[in-house]
């Protein structure tokens, strides 16, 4: 399961319409937890369009154990393995391969295992 989060906070507190000015019929940008408006890139193959959100690379406690764990299973990349959710008893780890395929491993009290599809 992949999952993301974004926020939209007022300008001023208790200000909730001040993010709103001169946005009539728009949408706020949405921004992701480092402050940076969050890319989105449309992927086409056989099956369709998609929209996929990028996300943004980040290290986790667990992320040099992965890093083994994929190498061990023949995946090596020049990136590592970022964290997915949120930090806390489990978590979840992707890795992209230099092969183009994606490694995942699900980290429970820092012991990680591969997530195979």
């Amino acid at each position: 399961m992949l999952t993301t989060a974004c926020s939209w906070l007022p300008a001023k507190p208790g200000d909730a319409n001040a993010g709103m000015k001169g946005t009539q019929g728009t949408e706020p940008k949405k921004i992701s937890a480092s402050g940076q408006p969050l890319e989105h890139v449309t992927v086409e193959d056989a099956s369709g369009r998609v929209e996929v959100q990028k996300v943004e690379f980040r290290a986790g406690i667990s992320s040099t154990t992965v890093e083994r764990l994929a190498k061990r299973n023949g995946c090596t990349g020049p990136l590592g393995a970022g964290l997915l959710t949120a930090r806390g008893p489990v978590e979840v780890y992707r890795m992209q391969c230099d092969s183009g395929s994606i490694f995942l491993a699900q980290c429970e009290l820092r012991q990680c295992r591969p997530m195979h599809k």
